[in-house]
């Protein structure tokens, strides 16, 4: 038998195969540009994802110094905040654990028992390192099912993130596993801080300030530390942004906003208050930003500190239609 006139014969047949292992390669080469694209996509992500679904931070370990842009999802049940507390040479997550969360609960439980003068004794135990961390700000607090956008400039170095806001039960949230530590290496970000809409101050003389008017609409807010002291409950002044409605209480919400009252900062939140993010505790002189997508409503910008009306830290506004 003629071999010429059995390969003319099976050509169609080979046309096909050829064809059909073409169109494989084609899907699988376009495949891979899409799963090169999508990969691409979340390597280039603008934020730092930080989530929460119960007691818990899941994030990245390691992150560049410079400007980082925080995205914080917080999809459990409770009310949250992260804070970054830049920790001394040698000291570790480990040392907080055994010499000062055991500290916290101890005090917190004997002023729950109404045994305030002791409770705050006991923090007296507190070791000498604890007194060195800086704080260098985080989200302000976030409502269940809401995330908050915080852009802060961060040294290198060991740094721990907790949240210490507390269960019903008058846990604090970071005893229950809300603490994890997170390295800034010594590598810039490269990054530039953003263009702010919004400029606030805050002072512990002059308190909340901003000038104009809020309107609707994505508002960058840029929150200015023109100093920074430890207050009655051991704490930093900061701003946390509220959406009230008619049911809010503000008298509540104030002593809510101090973790060392018995009813404060405490599991569920005030009536008619949703927590919208801010910028936690930050050094003197130092600038955070947050963003927000602001609906028509009543607001409020308050501090986390005992007497914040008082100290001109509570300032409520109206986002107009």
């Amino acid at each position: 038998m003629n071999n010429s006139f059995i390969l003319t014969r099976n050509r169609p047949s080979t046309m096909v195969f050829l064809i059909g292992l073409l169109s494989i390669l084609i899907i699988s080469c376009k495949s891979k540009e899409e799963n090169q694209i999508e990969e691409t996509e979340e390597v280039s992500s603008p934020y730092i994802e930080i989530t929460t679904r119960s007691m818990e931070f899941q994030s990245v370990d390691t992150i560049s110094s410079g400007w980082n842009t925080f995205k914080y999802n917080n999809l459990s049940n409770e009310t949250h905040f992260f804070l970054l507390d830049k920790y001394p040479d040698s000291v570790s997550i480990e040392n907080t654990r055994l010499e000062v969360l055991p500290i916290f609960d101890r005090g917190m439980d004997l002023i729950n028992q109404g045994k305030t003068d002791e409770g705050f004794a006991a923090f007296n135990d507190l070791p000498a390192w604890f007194f060195k961390i800086v704080f260098t700000g985080g989200s302000g607090l976030i409502a269940p099912q809401h995330s908050s956008i915080t852009t802060l400039k961060l040294e290198p170095g060991y740094y721990v993130m907790e949240c210490y806001v507390k269960m019903p039960n008058g846990k604090f949230h970071g005893s229950m596993g809300m603490v994890k530590p997170i390295i800034v290496v010594d590598t810039d970000s490269g990054l530039e801080p953003p263009t702010a809409t919004v400029a606030i101050n805050i002072s512990s003389t002059e308190g909340i300030s901003y000038e104009g008017v809020i309107g609707k609409g994505k508002q960058l807010f840029s929150v200015t530390y023109k100093d920074q002291i430890t207050h009655e409950n051991f704490v930093g002044h900061d701003v946390n942004l509220v959406k009230l409605d008619d049911s809010a209480d503000l008298t509540v919400l104030e002593q809510w906003m101090n973790w060392s009252d018995p009813k404060g900062l405490i599991t569920p939140v005030p009536t008619g208050v949703t927590f919208l993010g801010g910028v936690n505790d930050c050094p003197a002189g130092s600038t955070g930003y947050f963003e927000v997508d602001m609906e028509p409503g009543k607001y409020a910008f308050i501090s986390e500190v005992p007497g914040s009306m008082a100290k001109g830290m509570l300032k409520t506004f109206v986002v107009a239609e």
